[in-house]
């Protein structure tokens, strides 16, 4: 009768205590998830910070054949050609590759306009890989240089407008310009998909 009254009282005390472990776990996991959502965002943040002086002017593309360098925030990914923006299963496997550029819009050796975006991720798990070429998008203001390397030629966009966007406005992924014009958009703030954040560029003649 003592054995199980002792047994009785250990068992009472055992459950308190893997309450409190799980609810550690839980408070680790709920801590996780904004520090691997944001950690490289703020790591993307302090070397802009500390290199802006710096533009690194001198990339080297990563494919000839269709990919883009934006020397004042160090960006340099391959882009992914004609992937369907409204399709997330064909461009979240495109963007662990790179940047992808819209289905149906032009490429930058004819008038149009080139559309090219990165989305953060609904999961929080995927919005690093999906999203980080674009992070630093916001630091970009009128007059900033971007590169796009299309089937070997090199084509210069000159930044002429930069704006946040509702998620809902997709004009400008059907945007039809009678000139050569590069827009680029991705989901902000990063790991979000709150708003868009357009940055609109033209080719410098």
């Amino acid at each position: 009768m003592v054995l199980k009254k002792a047994q009785k009282k250990e068992d009472i005390n055992f459950f308190p205590n893997r309450f409190i472990i799980a609810g550690f776990v839980l408070l680790f996991i709920a801590l996780l998830i904004p520090i691997s959502t944001f950690t490289p965002v703020l790591t993307a943040e302090i070397n802009y910070q500390i290199q802006k002086d710096n533009p690194q002017t001198n990339l080297s593309p990563v494919n000839q054949d269709f990919s883009i360098i934006i020397p004042k925030i160090k960006a340099n990914a391959l882009v992914v050609p004609n992937v369907d923006p409204f399709d997330s299963k064909i461009y979240q496997s495109a963007l662990t590759k790179g940047v992808a550029h819209a289905k149906g819009t032009a490429t930058p050796d004819r008038s149009g306009n080139t559309f090219i975006f990165a989305h953060s991720a609904g999961n929080w798990y995927q919005a690093n890989q999906f999203n980080a070429v674009f992070y630093l998008l916001n630091k970009l203001t009128t007059g900033d240089e971007i590169i796009i390397y299309y089937q070997s030629k090199k084509y210069l966009y000159s930044v002429s407008e930069v704006k946040l966007v509702d998620s809902n406005q997709i004009n400008y992924l059907s945007s039809t310009p009678d000139k050569n014009q590069l827009t680029l958009m991705t989901c902000w703030p990063p790991g979000t998909t709150i708003k868009r954040l357009v940055v609109i560029a033209s080719l410098v003649e």
